[in-house]
């Protein structure tokens, strides 16, 4: 069996069907795009075809994009020439889908071609929406839950199968710029309003073959080959194209800070693209995708936003001999902004949920947040009145334990004490079945801790969510130094059935995701102890790719809760625990009530919507500004090493087991510079014996917390990189 196939009916339509065997999804390989080529070429010289529908064999999807491993292949294979390569390889794709919007007409005419149709019928993203946009017509399925788009950026590349090209000229530079800049996926009705599609149909194939059969000429003339075409929006040389263009720099620089090297290569690839003719544009294109493409954080990107991630959410670090463990039953302790999330994500992942907090009206309040967020949708026309009542229904909210018989799973969210943590334990294991595993959503206390209150300590774990639960991709799961292997694959199993991607890290103080977090909030607040601008501080983050800076992130996430983390992880480890300026600042915010977002008043000002206004004035007034402010690279290297420092003493300490989980989960978990790849992706860009070097130097310059870990020296002195050391997918080749 091939990937694609060509049929032809008795009205003489041809059909050229894209089903890849053995996949749920179509994605396109090396190999395939040639067949493509063939058989398009096939179609075209053959006199009895009228015209050519491509499709899909795969029920409701289309196609998921390029099969991105072939990426690395090529570049591999290429040796000393791996640029060369793969502009080669790109122009190959370009010089097809090329063949297939021209479609035999005559050059001078534009006369005597054959329609090209696509049949969108499902969800269709990357090389199968460039595709689509070569063909002279596409229709796609009425089905709301479809979906088209561009996501390339997301993954750290550009849509370089000539979509870039077409798309900006189909509508303009400024229409386009969202489209290609944010990536979204959208429904078949947005899709159509953007001009990615041109019709929507119940039955897109009988709709696509019966405007082939009444195609004319002038039908197939793409707005690009035809004489006087003018880009929507001007030119760059025209003085609307001009300002169009001003303006969408101003947008992907306002969006991206600069820290995402695609989305710079995109905008040059449209601008420089619009002075020429299309096919000299093709090439342009597929200069700026190679230029992507050799760039280090492209591989990064796509081998933790796309591989490892992948890898991770199909099982890869799931005990192997357990059979599944699907939860039918899950009872959520605590009805609070976490019970009351994780009790929503999990009915609508279809599980019967048990609400449980002290009183009726504690455990409805949590029920209620499942109600608003229902309403919002209702609200946007993402879910339906029946929807909600089907998801509601399987939400019981009561403060009666009893209910609980019957679970599989039970995810403890109750205050952050280990005494009250303990008391809920013994009374829960009292009532659950002996088989049911029991998770606590802690997001410090060590879970092999809180085991010791449990009387089947191998069926206790940690599930640690991120807040919003409904908004956030990562799920930690930490195991104690008892758990077992089923209550591992139970976590794992429940978490993707909430469509979540999971990181499996061993019992440590703060876990893996806030063992990192805390030194970049730390990191931040020691800085204005010194003197440095807040501002400085902020926007040196958000210049490295990451959504906010530490400073604003303290306020977001409550500057007594900081305070609060301090003193008990203070009180855990005594004379052990090191002093820090930090500490002082947060302790004296507590004091002036000024507690962050929630209260109206942190190292921010708030109006009196809860907008932000500006940095507080009063830090000053105990920490005056430094004359001379540090170089934005010190500030940036500072809050970075902070973290990655982390993350290496994670691996070299065996809290992380995969080093994908480690990557991944810094990107999901906390937004760290997704350009990167990851902390440990980030040291391999930099090279271990630089980063070594630096944290000699950092270490000199402001203390200890830089010293450099034992094995990125090692690794240093051995010029080695942590993913040809660590990289379980190239010790599985």
């Amino acid at each position: 069996m091939t990937d694609f196939t060509l049929s032809k009916d008795a009205d003489g339509v041809a059909f050229i069907t894209w089903d890849v065997p053995g996949k749920s999804m179509n994605v396109l390989s090396r190999e395939a795009f040639t067949l493509v080529g063939e058989l398009v070429d096939q179609a075209l010289a053959d006199d009895e075809i009228k015209g050519i529908v491509i499709t899909s064999g795969k029920e409701g999807s289309f196609a998921g994009g390029m099969d991105l491993s072939t990426l690395a292949t090529i570049r591999q294979e290429a040796g000393d020439e791996p640029a060369q390569a793969l502009f080669d390889f790109v122009m190959s794709g370009h010089n097809i889908l090329r063949r297939l919007e021209l479609a035999g007409m005559d050059p001078k005419s534009k006369k005597g071609g054959k329609p090209v149709a696509c049949a969108i019928n499902g969800t269709c993203a990357g090389i199968g929406t460039e595709i689509a946009l070569a063909c002279h017509h596409r229709v796609m399925t009425s089905n709301a839950k479809a979906k088209i788009g561009l996501p390339e950026i997301l993954l750290g590349i550009f849509p370089g199968g000539g979509g870039t090209m077409r798309y900006s000229r189909m509508v303009g530079a400024m229409a386009a710029a969202p489209v290609l800049l944010e990536g979204k996926m959208m429904d078949p009705k947005k899709a159509k309003g953007a001009q990615l599609i041109d019709a929507v149909a119940d039955d897109p194939v009988a709709a696509a073959k019966e405007w082939i059969l009444n195609a004319k000429d002038a039908d197939l003339v793409k707005p690009w080959d035809a004489k006087g075409y003018k880009m929507p929006g001007g030119a760059p040389y025209h003085p609307a194209g001009f300002m169009t263009f001003v303006g969408a720099n101003a947008m992907v620089n306002g969006k991206t800070q600069g820290a995402f090297p695609a989305a710079k290569a995109l905008l040059s690839s449209i601008y420089e693209g619009a002075l020429v003719d299309f096919d000299t544009a093709l090439k342009i294109e597929a200069r700026w995708f190679t230029n992507v493409l050799m760039n280090p954080s492209s591989s990064a990107m796509i081998r933790s936003l796309f591989l490892n991630k992948e890898a991770l959410e199909k099982g890869a670090v799931r005990p192997k001999d357990v059979p599944d463990q699907r939860v039918k039953k899950v009872g959520v302790l605590g009805a609070g902004m976490m019970g009351a999330g994780i009790a929503l994500v999990s009915a609508q992942a279809g599980m019967e949920v048990v609400l449980v907090d002290r009183d009726q009206a504690a455990a409805d309040k949590g029920t209620a947040y499942s109600e608003t967020y229902m309403d919002k949708g209702i609200k946007r026309g993402k879910a339906t009145a029946e929807k909600k009542e089907a998801l509601l229904a399987r939400i019981t909210a009561t403060p009666d334990l009893e209910h609980l018989k019957g679970c599989d799973l039970i995810i403890e969210a109750v205050f952050e004490d280990p005494g009250v943590k303990a008391e809920m334990t013994k009374k829960v294991e009292s009532i659950i079945p002996e088989d049911c595993i029991f998770a606590s959503n802690t997001s410090t206390l060590p879970i092999t801790d809180l085991a010791k209150a449990s009387v089947r300590p191998e069926q206790f774990i940690g599930i640690h969510f991120f807040s919003p639960v409904e908004k956030m991709f990562l799920v930690e799961i930490i195991k104690g130094k008892e758990t077992g292997d089923r209550a591992v694959a139970k976590a794992l199993d429940y978490v993707r059935q909430i469509r979540k991607t999971p990181i499996v890290v061993n019992d440590a103080r703060f876990f893996y995701a806030n063992r990192c977090i805390i030194p970049y909030i730390n990191e931040g607040a020691r800085m204005i102890t010194e003197g440095v601008s807040p501002i400085l501080i902020d926007n040196a983050a958000r210049q490295l790719g990451f959504p906010v800076g530490p400073i604003q992130l303290t306020d977001e996430t409550s500057i007594d809760l900081g305070a609060k983390i301090a003193r008990a992880t203070k009180a855990a480890m005594g004379d052990a625990y090191p002093e820090s300026p930090s500490d002082d600042l947060i302790f004296w915010m507590e004091e002036q009530g000024r507690l962050g977002r929630k209260a109206n008043a942190g190292f921010f000002d708030y109006d009196d919507k809860g907008k932000r206004v500006e940095y507080w004035k009063g830090l000053q007034e105990k920490y005056p500004l430094a004359e001379n402010q540090p170089d934005l690279i010190e500030v940036q290297e500072r809050l970075m090493f902070a973290q990655v420092l982390e993350a290496v003493r994670a691996l070299e300490e065996g809290v992380l087991e995969d080093i994908r989980e480690g990557d991944v989960g810094a990107i999901l978990g906390w937004g760290f510079a997704p350009w990167s790849g990851g902390p440990l992706s980030w040291l391999d860009i930099i090279g271990t014996p630089y980063a070594a070097e630096r944290c000699d130097q950092l270490a000199e310059a402001y203390g200890a917390r830089f010293t450099c870990p034992p094995l990125l020296r090692e690794m240093a002195e051995k010029g080695q990189s942590f993913y040809g050391r660590f990289d379980p997918e190239a010790k599985a080749a």
